[in-house]
């Protein structure tokens, strides 16, 4: 019986939400196996034709699970909901409303806000609870049709109501989760550089002034370094924006490999990437910078532009001085690099005293 907690997105495009398909695969592989024990539960609790209802519910749902599989979701929607509503409405005028089996449709109320648009979510709702209504006061006035006795009814009763708190924590944490992740995404969406992986712009700035703070507090040297790659216009122009684009995808791992985990490293914008090394005065970050200027030059580049490129980089290194905004520190990086440049490129230079 038990709700595959069916989606009201009705599109075709599994690729909209695949997480939320394939949580409704799993449902649906949940509610087939919760009808099996119904199947002999109802035999033992003496109602055949309830027992044999759950067969067809067993079908619907091995429907919907290979409908979702094959990416037929709108027939696994209508299979779901069928299932669900028709069988707790037998349910219900067959033993009682005591059973329990109404429980199920409230499992739709948290499926079909998480996946509908708001206007079908507003039909879907109220469509859901006029049926509840109607069979709520359905049962004012008619006695169940296949009565059981008193005691099988209460099992039924705490039967239902187990797997329904039972799929509603285990709906919940799945809901939790997709949140969770959806959040982590957008953090990394808003700090990240989609290309190369590394802080983009904005965070390394938001980054860069908690450092500047924690060196007004305790004056622990602070370097840093700005990075640019050499004729990187050459590359594109001779390989295309792909190959360049996967150049510098593989230049922020290099940058990455050479530095330590507690340093801070950035696109700074284009080809020019920014790093900010704590507790680093300049002669050791001039030597970091060392290290991964060699870096490129041991790399074998020809595997990833398709030709025989060498890519090189240039890196102009600074100190935070007291006094120093982010600005300053990174001018005094750049006046280097621009030295750096000038005098031949694949260089590193220290900024001047």
């Amino acid at each position: 019986m038990k709700s595959a907690s069916a989606p009201m997105n009705y599109e075709p495009e599994r690729e909209r939400r695949p997480q939320f398909w394939r949580l409704a695969m799993r449902c649906a592989q949940i509610a087939g196996t919760v009808d099996v024990i119904f199947f002999f539960l109802f035999h033992a609790l003496g109602s055949p034709i309830l027992a044999w209802i759950n067969v067809v519910s067993v079908a619907m749902y091995a429907g919907a699970y290979y409908a979702l599989k094959y990416h037929r979701n709108r027939i696994a929607v209508v299979l779901i909901w069928a299932e669900v509503l028709g069988h707790a409405g037998l349910g219900i005028v067959l033993i009682g409303w005591e059973s329990g089996f109404h429980y199920y449709l409230l499992m739709f109320i948290p499926a079909i806000c998480v996946s509908a648009s708001r206007k079908w979510a507003i039909y879907a709702l109220l469509a859901l609870w006029g049926y509840y209504i109607a069979l709520d006061v359905l049962m004012w006035y008619i006695e169940p049709l296949q009565p059981i006795h008193q005691t099988a009814l209460h099992i039924v009763h705490l039967f239902n109501l187990s797997v329904v708190f039972a799929m509603f924590s285990y709906l919940s944490s799945y809901y939790l989760r997709m949140v969770v992740t959806a959040q982590r995404k957008l953090r990394e969406m808003a700090t990240t550089d989609s290309l190369t992986g590394l802080f983009n712009r904005r965070h390394m700035t938001y980054l860069a002034e908690k450092e500047l703070a924690r060196f007004s507090r305790s004056g622990h040297p602070v370097g840093f370094l700005l990075l640019d790659v050499d004729h990187f216009k050459s590359i594109n122009d001779a390989y295309g924006h792909e190959t360049g684009d996967r150049v510098l995808g593989f230049v922020a791992d290099v940058i990455r490999e050479e530095l330590r985990a507690q340093d801070l490293i950035g696109r700074w914008g284009g080809e020019e990437f920014l790093a900010i090394l704590p507790d680093t005065d300049s002669g050791k970050a001039q030597a970091s910078a060392e290290r991964i200027r060699n870096a490129f030059l041991a790399r074998d580049w020809s595997a990833i532009t398709g030709g025989d490129a060498e890519v090189t980089i240039s890196i102009g290194v600074s100190e935070l001085r007291a006094g120093d905004d982010l600005s300053a520190a990174v001018s005094r990086a750049d006046e280097a690099l621009y030295r750096g440049k000038t005098g031949g490129r694949n260089r590193v230079e220290l900024e001047t005293i």
